[in-house]
């Protein structure tokens, strides 16, 4: 591998592959360099070939692994773990989407195979909002820790922003908003509590066909207790989410993915004032992730999700799914 810059590939050309794409594309070009796309969609490629044309597009996932330092994988679940494979197999670092994959065994073997050679995207590890939680946390604003609460909504599910990939994000096997947002949260729960353990859950499959339409679930976070209420066509709002820790001294939360909130004596919520709004505040958050793949791929150590941060994320996540 180069030591610098490192050369990136992304396999996916979708919502998050392009997004990706972008953020990689403003790096410094001393650290990190595009080497190329593949999708196996004409039209993602088409479309990647008429809005950035300075990208190469490669012919297939083959040729953009050859050409890479690291693979950034962006495909659909059920492809993630044959591209993380070859993409090893040929002595590369890799990156992927969340979850690992659509089998729990072949993610734990995969896991086990791979070990610190991968890492995985969750943004949380980067989040400007999520180091303010942190810095008002070791400050002493919650005290002693003593729960966890996670409560997301959705208009409809998938997102609006969604619409086009809704064959597979409204379906059950790769599908639903416990894997694709309830993830996140549960990433941030064992960061800042611990393992998981003890979990009682119960999914609602309303509509025939689809996705998860309501889930409920307790289990804890080291020795915090975690409460989990997620449920679709419950808000006005397109996404929405609060993530609260609270102590013997007051609480501090993440409101709607970007904005840090404390609670003050007199029990009235206070926003940081420096708070971004989420489509400011992921590029941000994109940048120190990329900042962290570098250092994976020269093998140096990183403040990324780990693989086996990911499989206990995506062990609950199929827990709660399963739990009818």
């Amino acid at each position: 591998m180069t030591a610098n810059p490192i050369s990136f590939g992304l396999i996916g050309a979708g919502i998050m592959g392009e997004r990706m794409l972008r953020a990689a594309l403003a790096q410094p070009a001393e650290a990190l360099v595009v080497s190329g796309i593949w999708d196996p969609s004409a039209a993602a490629m088409e479309r990647i070939a008429d809005t950035l044309p300075e990208v190469p597009r490669k012919a297939d996932a083959a040729s953009l692994i050859a050409a890479s330092d690291c693979i950034y994988i962006a495909s659909p679940p059920s492809s993630h773990l044959a591209h993380a494979r070859a993409a090893l197999a040929a002595g590369k670092a890799v990156f992927c989407e969340k979850p690992l994959a659509v089998d729990l065994a072949d993610a734990r073997a995969f896991v086990a195979e791979a070990k610190e050679r991968g890492a995985v995207n969750f943004p949380f590890a980067s989040s400007p909002a999520v180091a303010k939680l942190q810095e008002w946390i070791a400050a002493g604003a919650i005290g002693t820790a003593s729960r966890i609460s996670i409560e997301v909504a959705f208009a409809n599910w998938p997102r609006s922003w969604q619409a086009d990939a809704a064959g597979w994000l409204d379906g059950t096997a790769q599908g639903g908003f416990t894997r694709e947002v309830v993830s996140h949260f549960l990433f941030l729960s064992r960061c800042l509590g611990g393992s998981f353990a003890g979990l009682a859950a119960k999914a609602d499959y309303s509509e025939a066909g689809k996705s998860e339409r309501r889930i409920e679930a307790k289990l804890t976070a080291g020795h915090l207790p975690v409460t989990i209420t997620g449920s679709v066509g419950t808000t006005s709002k397109d996404d929405h989410n609060i993530w609260t820790i609270e102590g013997d001294k007051g609480a501090v939360r993440l409101c709607d993915w970007s904005h840090a909130e404390r609670r003050l004596p007199d029990g009235r919520w206070e926003r940081d004032p420096n708070a971004l709004p989420q489509d400011q505040a992921r590029p941000l958050a994109l940048k120190r992730q990329l900042e962290g793949v570098a250092k994976l791929t020269r093998g140096e150590p990183h403040h990324l999700a780990t693989l086996q941060e990911a499989l206990d994320v995506q062990e609950i996540v199929e827990a709660v799914l399963k739990a009818v």
